[in-house]
């Protein structure tokens, strides 16, 4: 008895040392050999000692006296082991496969209908159907068949116009020329309005473990304490914006007034001796083409600064090309990802520290002035605007000169 004791602690140090080094296979024909080098009741000392069950030792030992010849690599005989649940049930690849059909997942008879969102869900409509696959099996087949979980990727367009490509290629010639003469060439656009007060806000940040931003549970806008308009104007050739966060309407006043500000702030600073500005602007919003009130105050910027105002517009759905989408607006995103946007000066302090790796340098501002909606322009007005419409598209390319009223 004493020596079985001595001999299965033996082997119970050997096997905790060795455990995590041994696969399967090297695990059982290493208890075999423990077992035959002690002789009678080496099985049993072997199976106490390390946990395995007698059958285990006795393959190992068949193993051994077979002189098994299989590749060191390969631990289970073949057709060894739990079979799939593709060998039990050969149907479930197929039933898998309806469920996931784009067509099928539409059909209001499908019991998924639209719901498959998660291997978890799909195991439950599976075991409707009468197979058996838990959630990991099901994600284990969706890999295999090359599915991936993803998101929504916008890269479909409406039917675009067809001078599109040629609008960039005219708009592209446009700002070339402009740095070459070394006038300023700037990309504006209004961004995503933002409510102010403790709303959630998408994204993390680091805080001390346990102490999170606190946000209100619902992001009702009836709670919110006011709105913040960031309008963007971006320099294309120095790298560097201003912002101009408003608080009353998005307005074409409001557009050029953004625009008077970064000429004043940056403009003049970086440009002592321009003579023109470029603009690169979206189709619609306030500084769409069709807005009467737009080329007004367009009139009047170019009277008080002495500018021939150059306007070239995206076509229209294609506001994603326009510069200050990536080069500027997504920055903003990441800079108050996670944090609530309790006030206007928050917002201005985390817009005015924007910068990135290739050197982007903002300026933000507040703008608490009023632009009130509804401001008409009648036709007669219109027609004392200095304006010169480009042969190639008029509508979308167009100067502005001193000198209107």
């Amino acid at each position: 008895m004493r020596r079985n004791q001595a001999a299965e602690e033996s082997i119970r140090r050997k096997f905790d040392a060795l455990e995590d080094h041994l696969n399967e296979r090297s695990r059982r024909i290493w208890a075999a050999t423990e077992a035959r080098a002690l002789g009678y009741g080496g099985v049993v000392a072997v199976c106490r000692a390390t946990g395995m069950s007698r059958n285990t030792v006795k393959a190992g030992m068949a193993e051994l006296d077979g002189g098994d010849r299989r590749p060191a690599q390969q631990v289970r005989r073949p057709g060894a082991g739990r079979p799939t649940c593709l060998s039990k049930q050969p149907e479930l690849d197929g039933a898998l496969d309806r469920l996931i059909d784009p067509v099928t997942r539409g059909d209001p008879e499908s019991p998924l209908r639209w719901t498959t969102k998660s291997a978890a869900k799909l195991s439950a409509a599976l075991k409707t159907l009468g197979h058996s696959a838990s959630s990991s099996t099901v994600w284990r087949l969706l890999r295999s068949k090359g599915y991936r979980l993803q998101s929504t990727k916008k890269t479909l367009e409406r039917r675009h116009h067809d001078d599109r490509d040629f609008q960039f290629i005219f708009i592209n010639g446009a700002v070339k020329d402009a740095h070459a003469a070394g006038e300023p060439a700037i990309s504006v656009d209004t961004k995503k309005k933002e409510i102010i007060g403790d709303f959630f806000n998408n994204g993390r940040e680091w805080h001390p473990t346990g102490q999170p931003p606190l946000a209100l549970s619902h992001d009702f806008p009836s709670d919110a304490e006011g709105k913040a308009i960031p309008y963007g104007i971006y320099d294309i050739e120095r790298n560097e914006a201003l912002v101009n966060i408003g608080v009353d309407h998005d307005t074409s006043a409001f557009a050029v007034e953004s625009i008077r500000r970064w000429w004043v702030h940056l403009g003049t600073q970086a440009y002592p001796n321009a003579k023109s500005l470029l603009i690169t602007a979206d189709a619609g919003g306030s500084n769409g083409y069709r807005r009467r009130a737009w080329k007004k105050h367009l009139q009047q910027f170019a009277n008080e600064t002495g500018l021939s105002i150059q306007v070239v517009h995206f076509p229209p759905g294609t506001s994603k090309w326009n510069k200050i989408e990536h080069r500027l607006f997504c920055h903003l995103s990441k800079t108050w990802r996670g944090r609530p946007l309790r006030d206007h000066s928050t917002i201005v302090q985390l817009i005015g520290n924007t910068t990135t790796k290739t050197g982007l340098k903002v300026k933000a501002l507040l703008d608490e002035g009023d632009y009130p909606i509804g401001e008409l322009h009648k036709p007669a007005e219109m027609r004392t605007i200095n304006i010169t419409r480009n042969l190639w598209h008029g509508e979308w390319n167009y100067s502005i000169d001193p000198g209107g009223s």
